[in-house]
């Protein structure tokens, strides 16, 4: 399809998670009409959690869905709409960006917001996908206070696996953190951090082990979980090894963390700047300061917000805030750079 016979919009956002959902609220304030293109995962990571205690505004909570499916209410009441598809190209060598969708379809937009987020990597295990939000979680900060007093297995090796299981021991009985090497891949701070909760009895960290599956139910959560364990390491690998112990191992939630993926492949050929695990570097990730523009790419016109952005706090306030900042430099954008038809009418007739 051609540019010239593509469906035309004034702003395009890809993801309709809470960073692109906000940004499409504001973005729909400002008369902007945006389209919101939902990718695989409707509403990002958030509806994988039964229930959000921490975003402001509930003081009961709010089911991840729910709040999503509200946000897109409210996104659509303004004027947004919102279409399933995929992003998987934009052009940025001419304007208007020219968009393409694994649909077939093909849109062209005078501004984008890059609002994908970042996939958690998950282990693909039995028992993982099913239990997911129901005793198996991605995110400590998201889930922990519901299995308060609940032995808890960590899993990976990693900074993120160490912050989280130092955060689960406010709620947990014990946290077990689980991986399969030897030696870990934290930095030395988070290692030393988390020694002093093991001497504090409040950690047990399982080297060479695997989680190999979780069992329970949706209705009763994680009952318990099968582990493999081989004082040589990767011991899933090594399973008919006479060395490999497997045995079932009692907790009461599991929390995987071993890093996320940013959805940021369409974007791999656009002059957008990412850095080496693919998150896209904007003006305030750079260090740029003051003032607006704060969600500003490499490329006039492209602006990223969210967890495709944010490797560190990844939480849905923190995208709100960044969906915020982008529908208003992508507004103020187009206000500066690229104005309606009726503008540029009401200008030429002000030159007569």
């Amino acid at each position: 399809m051609s540019s010239e016979t593509a469906d035309h919009r004034r702003l395009i956002i890809a993801g309709s998670g809470i960073a692109g959902l906000t940004a499409a609220i504001y973005a729909a304030r400002s008369n902007l009409d945006p389209l919101v293109l939902e990718g695989d995962e409707p509403g990002g990571q958030l509806t994988l959690t039964t229930d959000v205690e921490n975003y402001p505004g509930f003081p009961e909570g709010v089911g991840g869905t729910e709040l999503v499916n509200d946000m897109k209410a409210q996104a659509k009441q303004f004027g947004a709409e919102i279409t399933h598809g995929i992003v998987t190209d934009v052009d940025d060598e001419g304007r208007p960006f020219e968009v393409e969708l694994n649909t077939g379809d093909t849109y062209t937009a005078d501004a984008v917001i890059a609002a994908s987020g970042a996939s958690a990597r998950t282990l693909g295990i039995p028992g993982e996908d099913d239990l997911m939000g129901f005793g198996v979680s991605t995110c400590a900060t998201c889930d922990g206070a519901f299995f308060r007093g609940e032995d808890m297995v960590v899993v990976g090796g990693g900074d993120a696996a160490f912050e989280e299981a130092d955060f689960l021991t406010r709620f947990a009985d014990t946290v077990y953190l689980v991986h399969r090497r030897e030696e870990f891949r934290a930095e030395d701070y988070w290692v030393d951090r988390l020694m002093d909760k093991v001497d504090d009895g409040d950690v047990e960290i399982m080297r060479n082990t695997e989680l190999l599956e979780v069992h329970g139910s949706q209705e009763a959560g994680v009952d318990h979980v099968t582990l493999a364990e081989n004082e040589s390491g990767h011991p899933s690998e090594k399973l008919d090894d006479s060395e490999t112990e497997t045995f079932d191992f009692d907790v009461g939630a599991v929390f995987v963390a071993i890093g996320h993926t940013p959805n940021t492949d369409y974007l791999e050929d656009t002059g957008v700047e990412l850095d080496d695990e693919g998150y896209v570097n904007t003006r305030g990730s750079r260090g740029g300061g003051e003032g607006g523009d704060q969600t500003a790419t490499g490329v006039e016109g492209l602006f990223a917000a969210g967890d495709v952005v944010d490797h560190h706090y990844q939480q849905a306030i923190t995208a709100g805030g960044m969906g915020c900042k982008a529908a208003i430099d992508a507004d103020d954008y187009l206000e500066r750079e690229v104005p309606t038809a009726g503008e540029t009418e009401a200008a030429a007739e002000a030159d007569d």
